[in-house]
């Protein structure tokens, strides 16, 4: 997975996509990655997504409320166990748009908003 999607996605909330994060600088997110759509779509107007970027699941992360842990599954596409990383939220272009994986369910999606909520102060 290495350049854009040539046609125009329409990613809505819940799909999980590969994305282009790259160039990144310092900690941000690298590289193509599965993130997740979290705005709705009644919000915005440009050809824009706010995502939460996935890694990698590990273990010692179950305690960190920022990182919300997502079982892969052939629903959501993921291959490997792994978190959406709440506190590297971003809106990106839908030129980073690479390829639909699969979709989240209602509730792992309530707990990425959650997170999302934490890391912004939000009630």
């Amino acid at each position: 997975m290495t350049s854009p999607s040539k046609t125009n996605p329409s990613p809505v909330r819940g799909e999980v996509w590969w994305i282009q994060f790259d160039p990144s600088i310092g900690s941000e997110q690298r590289k193509t990655r599965p993130a997740v759509v979290l705005n709705v779509a009644s919000v915005g107007k440009l050809p824009l997504r706010i995502v939460v970027p996935i890694t990698e699941w590990d273990p010692k992360w179950a305690t960190v409320p920022w990182l919300v842990y997502l079982k892969s599954t052939s629903r959501n596409g993921l291959t490997k166990d792994s978190a959406a990383d709440a506190f590297q939220v971003k809106s990106l272009s839908l030129l980073r748009f690479v390829k639909k994986m699969g979709v989240l369910t209602a509730d792992e999606m309530e707990q990425i908003a959650a997170a999302v909520a934490l890391c912004v102060g939000a009630p």
